[in-house]
């Protein structure tokens, strides 16, 4: 069961209700930071690399990624006169990806153009329509369907981060190859893989926030 269906709290068909005063309104959206690198491959190339973001919930569909336009490749994005209305979100314009004359992706991408205020946070972000493109990627491991619930299941990662984990002046784990363990709602855990065992150490942070070598 994921946040926005199945029968999730924020699904047409939940099972539940929130014990609030005030009635809330019969569509709620939810939205927030993935805190994972992802990726966006089309044409052979990296169009969009990025660890902010954002991951939009809304009643019956599932999590849709987001990124901001300052990490996505400059001069893929091409504006066409196609747009449709979100119920919620107001205007939506449409984008070609053009990765070379010969890789065009007509109706690759789109942005909400005139957002509410509430809804601020998703100014000048795009989102990629999935099928549309090649791939796409969280750390260095390719993901189908949609982009991942972080409230509907547990993943592990490859990663090729510099990640050093260090007590006082002394390096206790050092890799450039580990493993990013994401459970419902934890914080990322780091597992170093060995020949004989596998470690676990819980970031007392995420797992940007340790420090590089």
């Amino acid at each position: 069961m994921g946040l926005s269906w199945q029968q999730g709290p924020l699904s047409t068909g939940a099972i539940g209700q929130f014990l609030v005063p005030d009635p809330l309104p019969k569509r709620l959206l939810y939205v927030e930071r993935l805190r994972r690198r992802m990726r966006v491959r089309f044409g052979g190339t990296w169009i969009a690399d990025s660890e902010h973001v954002l991951l939009l919930f809304e009643p019956g569909r599932y999590p849709v990624a987001y990124f901001p336009e300052t990490d996505i490749s400059p001069h893929v994005l091409e504006r066409i006169e196609h747009t449709t209305q979100h119920p919620d979100l107001g205007l939506t314009s449409w984008y070609s990806i053009r990765a070379d004359e010969q890789h065009v992706a007509a109706r690759g991408a789109w942005q909400h153009t005139n957002l509410p205020a509430h809804a601020s946070e998703l100014q000048a972000h795009f989102a990629f329509a999935w099928r549309a493109m090649d791939a796409f990627y969280e750390e260095n491991e390719r993901i189908l369907g949609h982009a991942a619930d972080p409230y509907h299941r547990i993943d592990i990662r490859q990663s090729s981060r510099h990640l050093v984990v260090r007590h006082n002046d002394r390096i206790i784990a050092d890799s450039k190859q580990p493993l990013v363990l994401y459970e419902s709602r934890l914080r990322a855990a780091l597992v170093r893989s060995t020949r004989r065992h596998r470690r676990v150490r819980r970031c007392s942070g995420e797992a940007s926030d340790l420090l590089p070598l």
